[in-house]
């Protein structure tokens, strides 16, 4: 009887542990890479010496870092309020299309979700681009004459600007099915009651939705903090950070100072007090998220 009980967690032992290492092998190593002396010399040769606490000092005394990190948290802010936004207005309205145009703008949602991370930031390239460019036509077709020839990625406000365009579009199907998915589970019942006693719409979500939905709305934001702070194939393919590190976030910070530099010791300290700041803002969340 007790080697059958055992049985379910032998089988799934293999996954459980290669997963465990994949996971956790990375970020140890970074962990330990963050504590030495770690650059192409000892990349090459080994021999890594280690330096307590002096990356994290060098990190911690410096303006960049802190200007890189203010600026990480409002593109997270910025992209999480939109996206969570934009996603529940597109899931109420999916509640309320019909059958055939619901399956129409859900497979539309599918198709941007499984559009590759680079192919997606390629596309927008050319659609940013200065001389043939589809917005700059557009918006030069609407009488906007000051954008002919504009280019977009000259400047780091409208090159923020257009990465967060980018990121929200990849990130609002994801979130927006999921809320359509919540928002299927809520009774009919409710809503009929709620418009029997008087209920406006903005009355019926905040005080139905909103509630019933709450732990959902809790992990998608959670999702979204993670996706967006740790952003980087979207801004590098587009900016490399730039121009003049307007769009240079942490995890940017950390590979150019490990690339440019050769400051691995350096760089995995950045991503470590990524990790760390992640963890403090997603366990909070969470915590409050299992109390409600």
């Amino acid at each position: 009887m007790r080697s059958r009980s055992l049985w379910p967690y032998l089988l799934i032992a293999p996954t459980v542990a290669g997963g465990a290492f994949l996971l956790l092998y990375p970020l140890l190593k970074a962990a330990l890479i963050s504590f030495q002396h770690f650059r192409m010399g000892e990349l090459i040769r080994g021999g890594a010496v280690f330096a307590g606490l002096a990356n994290y000092r060098e990190l911690l005394s410096g303006a960049e870092f802190w200007q890189v990190l203010l600026r990480t948290l409002g593109w997270t802010a910025i992209n999480v309020v939109l996206i969570v936004a934009l996603s529940t207005g597109v899931a109420l309205m999916l509640v309320r299309l019909r059958p055939g145009l619901r399956l129409a703008v859900m497979s539309g949602l599918a198709l941007a979700w499984a559009t590759p991370v680079i192919a997606a930031t390629t596309i927008f390239q050319w659609l940013f681009q200065s001389e043939l460019g589809v917005v700059n036509w557009l918006l030069v077709t609407l009488g906007l004459d000051s954008f002919r020839g504009y280019t977009w990625f000259a400047d780091g406000t409208a090159t923020f600007a257009v990465l967060v365009v980018l990121v929200v579009w990849q990130s609002v199907p994801f979130a927006a099915l999921t809320l359509y998915a919540g928002l299927t589970t809520i009774p009919a019942e409710l809503y009929e009651s709620a418009r029997i006693d008087g209920g406006t719409g903005r009355q019926v979500f905040w005080k139905i939705t909103v509630p019933i939905l709450r732990q959902l709305f809790a992990l998608i934001t959670s999702l979204e903090v993670i996706w967006v702070a740790k952003c980087f194939p979207q801004i590098w393919v587009l900016s490399q950070g730039g121009p003049d590190g307007a769009t240079t976030t942490l995890p940017v910070y950390a590979f150019k100072i490990a690339r440019v530099l050769h400051r691995y010791d350096l760089g995995s300290a950045v991503a470590m007090l990524t990790v760390v700041i992640l963890a403090i803002a997603l366990i909070s969340n969470l915590r409050r998220m299992v109390r409600s």
